[in-house]
C-alpha cells in the first residue's frame, strides 16, 4: 500500500485520530487517577495504545502501513473489555458511568475510522489475513 493510500492520511483520519486519541487519553488519565493497581494498569494500557494510534497515523514505515489496522482494532476491543469489566466488577459511581459513555463513544469513533479506511469489516479482514501472511 503506497503512503498517498494509507487509510490514515488526509483530514477525515487527522480529525478521527485526534478524536480518538483525546478519548483515549481522557479515559486514560481517570483510571490512572484511581490509584488501585488494576486502574493503574488499565490507564497504562490506554496510553499505550494511543500512542500506537499516533504512531499508525504519522509513521509512513512499511511495517507500520502493513499492520496499520491493528491498534484500531486493539483499542476498540481493550475499550470494550473495559466496560465488560465496570459492568460485572463495578463499583458503580457517576464518573465510573461517565468513562464509560466516554469509552462507548471511543469505541463508535474507530467504528467510524475502521469504516472510513477500510470500506467495510469484509475488506478489514482481508487486510488483516494479507498483512500477516505477506501480501499487502
Amino acid at each position: 500500500m503506497s503512503q498517498e493510500r494509507r487509510p490514515s492520511n488526509g483530514r477525515a483520519g487527522l480529525l478521527l485520530t485526534t478524536g480518538i486519541v483525546s478519548l483515549t487519553m481522557m479515559t486514560a488519565f481517570v483510571h490512572l487517577g484511581l490509584g488501585d493497581v488494576l486502574f493503574l494498569l488499565n490507564g497504562l494500557g490506554y496510553i499505550g495504545l494511543a500512542v500506537l494510534i499516533i504512531v499508525g497515523y504519522a509513521a509512513p514505515h512499511p511495517l507500520v502501513v502493513r499492520f496499520d489496522w491493528f491498534p484500531r482494532l486493539a483499542l476498540m476491543g481493550y475499550a470494550g473489555a473495559t466496560i465488560v469489566g465496570y459492568l460485572i466488577i463495578g463499583p458503580y459511581s457517576t464518573l465510573g458511568w461517565a468513562t464509560k459513555a466516554v469509552e462507548v463513544g471511543l469505541i463508535v469513533l474507530l467504528a467510524v475510522d475502521v469504516i472510513r479506511a477500510y470500506g467495510s469489516p469484509r475488506a478489514v479482514v482481508r487486510q488483516m489475513i494479507a498483512s500477516v501472511v505477506g501480501r499487502t
